[in-house]
């Protein structure tokens, strides 16, 4: 049996009639560059989100640098986030001319640990980045106390996270979040793409004006600051409005998938956690054994496509040398990244697909199911 990582073409295969239609609609519109259907998917989203505004921007990582200029992050700030993702995160910090401070994560759930948060603030701290992995919320009522008792900034990287809860809560639970619609994630374009979602006018106003030259909506060669062409075009809207209305099925069937696995490997591997109060929307289904790398290679020799988030913190990366960060000053980052092991994860998995997956697992480890 071949068990893809992810499989797009079987979830593309099951709306093809509503994605067809939208891209029809915007081709022989030739309506490309905003307009009404960008407004359409951007009203929705939000609405799910049960936020107030969304802007549509070019990329997860343009989401993430405009949240950030319009929040005032710039030189001189630090911002303390995770080693513990995409490096994205860090990116979009170092590209808002600002120092990313890294502060390990929880063991058991890998989210940034909201208890350490205190030790890492400076009288430089602008703003705190709490990063959403696999699909399950941080702590993100200890972070906004923090916040709010030491006057700092909170940005929620969502990337992984469209649908994820706390307390009933969707993000942003504070005032701005940064998502991805890059074509793996829960919910993904057929292209690069992404969205501040935000509670705050003013910060919708900025993204929608620097996103589009730093022109203001009605006047349409008037600049009323510098901006970039960081638009998410009208494509990738139309493609997304088709697949919101799935999310929520999407949603409950990696779920479900979810606990099949758990159930069958509880006891064989380490396995994610989902915390009381919070829905995981597993976007990534991670386990963790010391035999990560021996465990890949088998199951890839059994037809199962497996992956790694991520092998190289952040810290570590060459890219970042020059913070000067050395090996072991994030240890239970540096730990899990070593015995990570991400297992095939999307809707259209079948029992018989999960159940092989677990087999393959057991047979390693000389189990029976």
């Amino acid at each position: 049996m071949k068990i893809p990582f992810v499989d797009l073409k079987t979830q593309y295969r099951s709306i093809q009639a509503e994605v067809d239609a939208a891209i029809r609609d915007v081709v022989e519109n030739t309506a490309f560059i905003e307009g009404p259907r960008l407004e359409a998917f951007e009203k929705d989203f939000a609405a799910f989100c049960r936020a107030s505004h969304c802007a549509g921007v070019g990329s997860g990582t343009d989401a993430l640098y405009l949240a950030l200029k319009a929040m005032g992050v710039g030189p001189g700030d630090e911002v303390i986030t995770v080693s513990h993702t995409y490096i994205a995160t860090a990116e979009a910090i170092s590209f808002a001319s600002a120092t990313p401070v890294f502060v390990d994560i929880e063991s058991d759930t890998m989210l940034m640990d909201a208890r350490r948060i205190e030790a890492a603030i400076t009288s430089r701290t602008k703003a705190i980045l709490p990063v959403h992995l696999y699909g399950q919320l941080a702590d993100m009522d200890t972070v906004l106390d923090i916040a709010k008792k030491r006057g700092l900034l909170v940005l929620e990287d969502c990337a992984q996270a469209h649908a994820a809860e706390l307390g009933g809560r969707r993000s942003p639970i504070g005032p701005v979040a940064a998502f991805s619609f890059y074509p793996g994630k829960n919910l993904g374009a057929y292209g690069d793409a992404g969205g501040v979602v935000t509670h705050d006018p003013a910060i919708h106003r900025y993204v929608t004006e620097i996103r589009n030259h730093g022109r203001e909506k009605k006047a349409k060669y008037e600049h009323a600051r510098l901006g970039f062409g960081f638009r998410m075009d009208t494509l990738q809207a139309a493609i997304l409005r088709a697949k919101l209305p799935h999310l929520e099925d999407w949603t409950e069937k990696r779920r479900a998938h979810a606990r099949h696995y758990s159930e069958r490997l509880k006891g064989v591997v380490e396995l994610p956690v989902e915390r009381p109060g919070r829905r995981h929307v597993f976007h990534i289904y991670p386990v963790r054994t010391d035999q990560s790398s021996a465990l890949r290679a088998h199951l890839e020799s059994s037809g199962v496509s497996t992956n790694c988030h991520y092998p190289i913190p952040v810290h570590l990366q060459p890219a970042y040398a020059s913070l000067g960060i050395k090996r072991g000053a994030l240890p239970i980052t540096e730990t899990c990244t070593e015995r990570l092991l991400s297992l095939p994860m999307y809707p259209d998995l079948t029992p018989d697909q999960v159940d092989y997956v677990c087999d393959r697992v057991l047979a390693f480890f000389g189990r029976k199911g």
